[in-house]
């Protein structure tokens, strides 16, 4: 079913506590949170099942601890592939192995798994919006050729659509246009053979070529590749890319095949250009924006679904009850999530290691060649201590880190 559909209208003054707009991950997580709490959620999304769309791939870290927080553990680990160690490598070395564990998912197969734990108390909608309208008391929804939702908040989690948001006089501002490319495609091993390790980092080796790294992990029932680029998108490398995918990684990265194994590329290569950006003037009446309709992420830092689970976990189980709890959803209440310090350090990190994560890659300065040289440096030493002494490793992984440096 498509949003073009002609479509029933909905029952008359269907009127809700919570109406979200938006049934990607970020509004669907707030959805499942909500519902699961007690209160009436309306969720509203164009597409009855998610589609096909490129975007994060592997949840680890800290996002698998926040999913459990929120109860949803259970559904990612049901529908991803868990692996336990990555292979880290550079200029054909070994760097280091991650022992975590890990879960490699398409996107639309984690969206759709969490809308199939929606409770039943959560309304789902699939349609079109196309006005929406924000006061200190009531919200409208506007959804084509259906009619309309009225709610006590309402939830933007529309991703990077600007839209609506201009609706309601909300703009973004640009952090750094252009901040990165990020490159999905399968691989299969090439004739009989099966691949060295089940998941790999391969770390970009020269500056001029822009590469911070190539994931490959599983995902479904093949290797998932997730390649992290700092070049212009105009740049013929990355026509090149789309074209002739194994010819240009293998020359680009010439020791990978060792590393990894012989490979083939099974299908087209996908892109996702990122831009980096935080809203403005969002400080409405009845409207809170989660998730990248707030701030958008850069896909090398990995900090996306930890920014998008912040900002769910905090809104949902921290101010959506004070709102509720009392009349009225004024700005002031609002500005509150806004305001809330694990938001803001959450965010504040994405900004900082996007920026990172790039001079780290491309500067050739002599600050940051020294900085490149120490950063890969430590990590192989500390893997050496680990061989040596395991104990003594994990004391020394203690030691008070700069934030950057221990995220990366």
């Amino acid at each position: 079913m498509t949003a073009d559909q002609s479509r029933p209208p909905l029952p008359a003054g269907i009127d809700t506590e919570i109406v979200i707009v938006g049934g990607g991950l970020s509004g669907t997580l707030a959805a499942n949170v909500l519902g699961r709490a007690g209160y009436q959620v309306t969720l509203i999304d164009r597409y009855a099942v998610f589609p096909r769309e490129f975007r994060v791939e592997k949840i680890a870290g800290d996002q698998i601890e926040k999913l459990r927080r929120i109860g949803l553990l259970d559904r990612l680990a049901g529908a991803a592939v868990a692996f336990d160690e990555i292979v880290n490598i550079r200029k054909g070395r070994l760097l280091d192995r991650t022992h975590a564990r890990h879960y490699g998912i398409f996107y639309d197969d984690l969206v759709n798994a969490m809308r199939a734990a929606l409770p039943d108390n959560v309304r789902f909608i699939a349609g079109r919006v196309n006005a929406l309208e924000a006061g200190a008391e009531r919200q409208r929804v506007s959804i084509l050729g259906q009619g309309d939702v009225t709610a006590r908040l309402l939830v933007l989690a529309t991703g990077m659509g600007d839209i609506l948001k201009r609706d309601l006089g909300i703009e973004r501002r640009f952090v750094h246009q252009r901040q990165s490319l990020t490159f999905g495609f399968n691989l299969r091993p090439a004739g009989a053979g099966a691949f060295r390790h089940s998941a790999l980092t391969y770390y970009g080796e020269r500056t001029s070529d822009g590469i911070d790294y190539l994931n490959l992990f599983p995902a479904a029932d093949v290797t998932r590749a997730n390649l992290f680029v700092f070049r212009d998108h105009r740049d013929p490398w990355v026509k090149a890319l789309r074209e002739q995918p194994k010819e240009t990684l293998i020359d680009t990265l010439p020791g990978l095949v060792k590393a990894f194994g012989d490979f083939e590329v099974m299908d087209k290569v996908e892109s996702w250009l990122t831009d980096i950006t935080v809203a403005e003037n969002c400080v409405k009446d009845g409207v809170v924006l989660i998730g990248d309709a707030y701030q958008t992420s850069c896909p090398a830092a990995g900090t996306g679904v930890s920014r998008l689970l912040t900002d769910v976990e905090r809104l949902c189980k921290a101010h959506v009850p004070q709102w509720l709890a009392s009349p009225g959803m004024a700005a002031a209440k609002i500005a509150a999530f806004y305001g809330d310090p694990a938001k803001l350090a959450m965010d504040a990190h994405g900004l900082q290691l996007a920026d990172f994560r790039r001079r780290l890659t491309i500067e050739n300065d002599l600050r940051w060649r020294a900085r490149r040289h120490l950063h890969f440096s430590r990590r192989r030493i500390m893997h050496g201590i680990n061989r040596l002494s395991p104990g003594f490793a994990a004391r020394l992984r203690g030691l008070k880190r700069p934030r950057l440096e221990a995220a990366t």
